[in-house]
């Protein structure tokens, strides 16, 4: 793969076409963000510069008020061209992330999953909105992380550690993204975009799959919106 990666517009061009497709909505490339329906707006992040596999994309909701209602996140694509590589950090992203947002914009359970504040798989005292599940990988085995993701519930085993590190009334996002191969991995816990060391430690400590040959990792998203009736 090059090192160049394609320009802004087209960066966003791609996002707006993913975008209209999913939903069915006008989304179309204007004054440097994607704009969406009423005051929705989907923006490249601050870092977006960074290396050519790496791509910040900021999820607006109310772009009057883009201070409290962002919701960043970054993603690494992949694949043997730079259209590829854009092509697929912008197809996880929008299966994790943007299938969260999306579905708190709608409510229809129609893009992600929802859990209330006292479900078992859920997050006390949290509504969680869970977005889709992706992996990736080499080899024979490269989707044994998404499938132990997908049979195993993560938030639970997370809550404990991340407890006391958000306050009522904000909209956390919650990213995890884990695996590896060939005796190397990676467990991160992102809360609203930044690593969260007690939350990436209790994910490392998970029994999930570390396959011997290949690789393979599996990325999601969360949004949780504070329960007031729960804790």
């Amino acid at each position: 793969m090059g090192e160049e990666r394609p320009g802004d517009d087209a960066l966003l061009g791609r996002v707006a076409g993913r975008l209209a497709t999913a939903t069915g909505w006008a989304w179309q490339v204007e004054d440097d963000r994607v704009k969406g329906p009423g005051t929705v707006a989907v923006a490249l992040g601050d870092d977006h510069t960074g290396s050519a596999d790496h791509v910040d994309l900021d999820f607006v909701l109310n772009v009057d008020r883009p201070e409290d209602t962002t919701i960043a996140d970054c993603v690494v694509g992949y694949g043997g061209t730079t259209e590829e590589v854009a092509d697929r950090a912008v197809g996880i992203w929008l299966d994790t992330t943007g299938s969260a947002v999306l579905e708190l914009l709608t409510q229809e359970g129609r893009f992600a999953a929802h859990f209330g504040s006292e479900d078992p798989d859920g997050f006390p005292g949290w509504h969680a909105i869970h977005g889709g599940i992706v992996g990736w990988g080499t080899g024979d085995h490269h989707d044994l992380v998404q499938e132990w993701a997908v049979g195993h519930v993560l938030l639970p085993h997370l809550a404990p550690a991340l407890k006391g590190t958000f306050e009522c009334g904000q909209l956390v996002g919650l990213k995890a993204f884990f695996g590896g191969g060939d005796g190397r991995e990676i467990a991160e816990i992102r809360v609203n975009g930044v690593r969260h060391e007690a939350g990436s430690r209790a994910l490392a400590e998970l029994d999930w799959p570390r396959p011997e040959d290949g690789m393979s990792y599996a990325r999601t998203f969360v949004l949780l919106v504070h329960d007031e009736g729960g804790e």
